[in-house]
């Protein structure tokens, strides 16, 4: 059997990359830095933003990094395996997914903005890097970071169906996942409430 098309071997990738999106690098890190946890403080989601606010710049780019990684390794696993682009797209939603319902903390996870980063990159590094500048460029103006992920995200399948089309499914579905996730922040936003860095 060609283990490209080997359902158990696809099963696995996926299963693997839902296990490794499940950990949520924000609640280490704050304990190596003697931090409060993240879960705890501002809007309650383990990621970089709220450890920049816990402990600044220093963990929270750490947070990045690992959140990033963990969704950037099973999605480049699947492209040395061999693997379609639809499998590569279906890893990569395990990963996102995998942070925002994660199973070692009760399926209470995050919004899954740095993970995608990291699926993006590997699957593609053209439309997530032009993302990638929306959001440093949002972020630099306003300096909200709901505000500059929610620009960069949805602007994601249009870049996509642009440059490269192939992965247009996969950027659509990370688009409704994570504007769900930050439905919050669209309240807050739209009332004028939503706090910056």
């Amino acid at each position: 059997m060609n283990l490209t098309t080997n359902p158990v071997l696809i099963v696995a990738l996926c299963f693997g990359a839902y296990l490794a999106g499940s950990v949520l690098f924000a609640i280490p890190v704050c304990r190596l830095w003697r931090l409060p946890d993240p879960r705890a403080l501002g809007s309650g989601n383990p990621g970089a933003t709220n450890v920049y606010r816990a402990g600044g710049w220093q963990p929270a780019v750490a947070t990045l990094v690992l959140d990033a990684f963990k969704g950037w390794l099973p999605v480049w696993l699947s492209h040395v395996a061999g693997m379609s682009i639809l499998v590569q797209a279906m890893v990569a939603l395990c990963a996102v997914t995998g942070h925002m319902i994660p199973l070692f903390y009760r399926f209470k996870g995050g919004k899954g903005v740095a993970t995608a980063l990291g699926a993006g990159l590997a699957l593609a590094p053209v439309t997530t890097g032009i993302m990638a500048l929306l959001w440093l460029l949002i972020m630099w103006r306003w300096r909200i970071s709901a505000l500059a992920s929610l620009v960069a995200v949805t602007s994601g399948p249009v870049i996509s169906a642009l440059i490269e089309p192939e992965t247009l499914p996969l950027f659509g579905l990370l688009t409704l996942l994570i504007v769900v996730r930050h439905r919050n922040n669209l309240i807050r936003l739209a009332q004028g409430r939503e706090t910056g860095l």
